[in-house]
């Protein structure tokens, strides 16, 4: 294979991540009211739900997002449990807004509801991101980017640091919405962050079969992406060292991707087949898991 044929193409983008919930009513109405997400009736055709849950109908699941875009899928499966502590899975779904005053009206209006948990904030150099955990212990990160040409890049690998930002100030300078009123503003999953078992075989398989490139490690985290962005994703062992495949429980339902085109798709399926990876192709939609059993989707871009 040519080396475009081993990475992904630059224009990939993640969608709408899929969890499973246990109070669908409660979950709706959190990232409705905490998060300032709209119901998108339709938005999403199909799921991972129409694998783990044949014939779950259109009211037992939420699309969720902002304008047109959808962000968060969620499938009522009350009878799963609930992750066990040390297990692989969802770290945290990364809403990405396009400027600070609009991530300054989504920490205000997060910060403020009775049900969210707010667990901290930080300066990555990159980017400004908040950090806060659902009423069923899903992390969410609200973040902005700084302008491409402000990031440093040294031997290949993206500089990002944990740099103290204070909250309270960071609200002062931006918040510039009324909280009563509906939000506005667009966002999109900007990025995803996995718990694994380890990083090596992470590596392996986002990096050299599924065609991410390594953009920095640290602390025991893998960031890969496509395209020069500073993560699509990551991967960490900080609460799952030695995590083998995960059993069917609430939380991370899918994680999904697109591409340009059905020749990108192509390419991937000749790479995941060539390493022994089970995919599922419909013609526009591949489904195939991770290590540990996270399942991803990969479509092409309408």
């Amino acid at each position: 294979m040519t080396t475009s044929e081993l990475l992904l193409p630059g224009a990939t983008t993640m969608d709408a991540v899929t969890l499973h919930v246990a109070d669908l009513p409660g979950m709706t109405a959190y990232y409705r009211d905490a998060l300032g997400l709209t119901e998108l009736d339709g938005a999403v055709a199909r799921t991972a739900v129409d694998l783990a849950s044949p014939g779950t109908s259109r009211a037992q699941h939420a699309v969720l997002g902002r304008g047109t875009t959808p962000l968060v899928v969620l499938v009522h499966t009350p009878g799963l449990p609930a992750p066990k502590r040390g297990e692989a899975g969802l770290f945290h779904t990364a809403l990405l807004f396009p400027d600070r005053a609009g991530l300054a009206d989504a920490v205000a209006r997060a910060a403020q509801h009775p049900r969210s948990r707010y667990v901290g904030s930080a300066d990555h150099l990159v980017s400004n991101a908040f950090y806060f955990t659902d009423p069923e212990d899903n992390g969410i990160e609200l973040y902005w980017d700084r302008p491409r040409e402000q990031w440093d890049w040294q031997a290949g690998r993206v500089v990002m640091d944990n740099a103290p930002l204070d909250p309270n100030a960071f609200l002062r300078e931006h918040v510039s919405a009324p909280l009563d009123q509906p939000a506005g503003g667009s966002a999109e999953v900007g990025h995803v962050h996995l718990k694994v078992g380890d990083v090596q075989t992470a590596r392996a398989f986002y990096v050299d079969t599924l065609g991410f490139e390594v953009t920095a490690e640290w602390h025991g985290a893998l960031f890969v992406a496509a395209g020069g962005y500073h993560h699509h994703m990551a991967m960490n062992t900080w609460q799952s060292r030695g995590a083998g495949a995960r059993a069917a429980t609430l939380g991370l339902g899918q994680v999904s991707l697109v591409l340009p085109g059905r020749a990108d798709l192509d390419a991937l399926v000749d790479r995941l087949r060539a390493a022994g990876v089970d995919v599922r192709d419909d013609g526009r939609t591949l489904r195939f898991e991770d290590p540990w059993r996270s399942l991803l989707e990969v479509s092409a871009a309408a």
